[in-house]
């Protein structure tokens, strides 16, 4: 509560509505001079910040000492202590994506060229794609490099110039423009359909580039698909929270929502464990102090005794019944994210 003079007029400034207190019974508003100096603006996000910061300990306290405990404890309304779950979802799955693709080299992962890349030159990309052979083509690369792009090596092969990365495409179209040169030829009825011509379009697009930058292309290629776990994690939660209530289902006084904010807490421990594991990692890697290896593999074995815990703490099932669905869980649960993770992958080859 701040602690700024409250105004003599009892009409709240916010809805309109008569208010005889401090706050308004209408909107919450407080009911004071909307005027405020420089120092009261400072205490009161001084104020804020600690606010959520004693919040946030407190949850994330809980959190690791009692599995299920902070979501029995939203399910039966107690909420004011805690941080709100969503609100802690995002922030925590914020952070540790900071750190994780901070922390992690994509660019290790993957085998690269001695060149750096040229086809993200709009010019090259449309002369590249006007090209109606690969002897076209390669006459276009080899302008290209004579104008002072040397950006990638090239061997003369008879009276082509090709990239040093190998490639056998099976791809009888070189540009997309032969394609439809071909397409239009033949009547209405033999020609490709709306799906097929899809498919042939992106895959002389992807033939094309790899004609010109193999490691290039597959370094976007990954790169797309590790930037997409943010999304597959949240897509993937929905349907976590499905399961659950299908394994529950004959408990009818758990909602669908009630699942989603254990869901929620399962999702932001897992954040928070793996940020640890992340940290502990580059620490190691910097020190050279091979003996935290240990608390690492605690950190991936402690999740699976945790989310055990977690379930029979809030669904209050026996043992045997909560080991059971505990199991069911883990395959179904990673069967879909895999599904959700593969379907993923295909989409980032055809997002490059």
């Amino acid at each position: 509560m701040s602690h700024s003079k409250i105004r003599a007029e009892k009409i709240c400034l916010n809805c309109r509505n008569e208010t005889t207190g401090r706050y308004c019974p209408a909107c919450g508003q407080e009911n004071i001079e909307p005027k405020q100096s420089v120092w009261h603006i400072l205490k009161h996000i001084f104020s804020d910040i600690t606010h959520f910061d004693g919040k946030f300990f407190i949850t994330v306290k809980d959190l690791f000492k009692k599995p299920g405990f902070l979501s029995k404890e939203h399910m039966e309304g107690r909420r004011v202590s805690y941080l709100d779950p969503i609100r802690m979802y995002i922030f925590t799955s914020a952070i540790f994506f900071l750190i994780f693709f901070s922390l992690v080299n994509i660019d290790q992962m993957i085998v690269e060229g001695k060149g750096k890349s040229i086809y993200k030159d709009p010019k090259l990309r449309a002369l590249i794609a006007d090209a109606k052979s690969s002897g076209d083509s390669a006459r276009i690369l080899r302008q290209y490099l004579a104008t002072g792009h040397r950006d990638i090596s090239i061997s003369e092969d008879s009276n082509e110039f090709k990239p040093r990365i190998k490639f056998n495409s099976n791809s009888e179209y070189h540009s997309v423009p032969a394609y439809d040169s071909d397409q239009l030829k033949l009547p209405p009825s033999r020609r490709d359909g709306w799906l097929r011509r899809k498919y042939m379009i992106r895959k002389i697009v992807i033939d094309q580039r790899l004609r010109i930058e193999k490691n290039g292309l597959v370094k976007e290629w990954i790169n797309h698909f590790f930037h997409s776990f943010p999304q597959v994690l949240f897509i993937s939660l929905p349907v976590f929270a499905l399961i659950l209530k299908l394994l529950y289902i004959r408990r009818n006084f758990f909602y669908y929502v009630d699942h989603g904010i254990f869901s929620v807490h399962l999702y932001i421990f897992s954040f928070l464990v793996l940020m640890l594991f992340f940290l502990l990692n580059a620490f190691r890697k910097y020190t050279g102090w091979n003996w935290l290896w240990y608390p690492e593999a605690a950190l991936l074995v402690y999740p699976l005794i945790y989310y055990y815990k977690a379930m029979r703490l809030f669904y209050g099932q026996r043992r045997g019944k909560t080991i059971a669905k505990y199991l069911l869980l883990l395959i179904l649960s990673y069967g879909v994210q895999i599904l959700i993770f593969v379907l993923a992958f295909i989409f980032s080859m055809v997002e490059v």
